[in-house]
């Protein structure tokens, strides 16, 4: 009986897939933040980079995705059409307003449930901490090659945010915020 109780446990930690590192310098994490309001024309969208500072990933069976981005470098992609003077006052609106960094310098999420969803596919569920709010979200990803695609969608005011709002509220940021990601593991773990 031992021997049985022993392969069976042997079985089971051969076939659990090691955690891989995510290589934070090949992944990217990027926000779309949308706009509206009657005069939403006048107003930008823009793009915000979010670099991951760590994170793992696990594949198989009991998989589990995690992951950590530092507020505080968190930043405004340069685009055509917001001058240099327009993205340094976004970014300053960002960090001191909407994100409060340097009170909530980390945001983190962390895999509850991962379902397939197809080939090389899976809709993962988690907990996301933001601006010191945990909230459940859910994200869909895909393998494409050595990466893990993906995106997640949620609202500001689920994790106590504000969105930016103008005259008004004539222009303002749109609540739902669209996150697009490809997060590698790092070769030779």
């Amino acid at each position: 009986m031992e021997f049985f109780a022993i392969t069976a446990l042997l079985s089971g930690l051969l076939l659990a897939s090691p955690d891989s590192v995510i290589d934070v310098g090949a992944s990217e994490l990027t926000i779309h933040v949308g706009k509206a309001g009657v005069f939403s024309a006048v107003g930008h969208e823009h793009w915000v980079e979010a670099p991951i500072s760590e994170g793992r990933i696990r594949e198989g069976p009991d998989a589990l995705v995690e992951f950590a981005v530092d507020a505080r470098r968190m930043s405004v992609k340069p685009d055509e059409k917001t001058s240099a003077g327009e993205r340094a006052s976004i970014q300053e609106t960002m960090q001191r307003t909407v994100l409060e960094s340097e009170k909530y310098p980390e945001i983190r999420f962390r895999s509850t449930q991962v379902t397939p969803a197809g080939a090389q596919a899976w809709k993962v569920t988690g907990t996301l901490t933001l601006h010191g709010v945990s909230k459940a979200v859910v994200a869909d990803v895909r393998r494409e090659s050595d990466a893990y695609i993906g995106t997640a969608r949620f609202n500001q005011t689920d994790f106590g945010i504000q969105p930016v709002r103008i005259a008004g509220g004539v222009v303002r940021v749109k609540n739902q915020l669209e996150i697009n990601f490809k997060i590698r593991p790092r070769q030779g773990n």
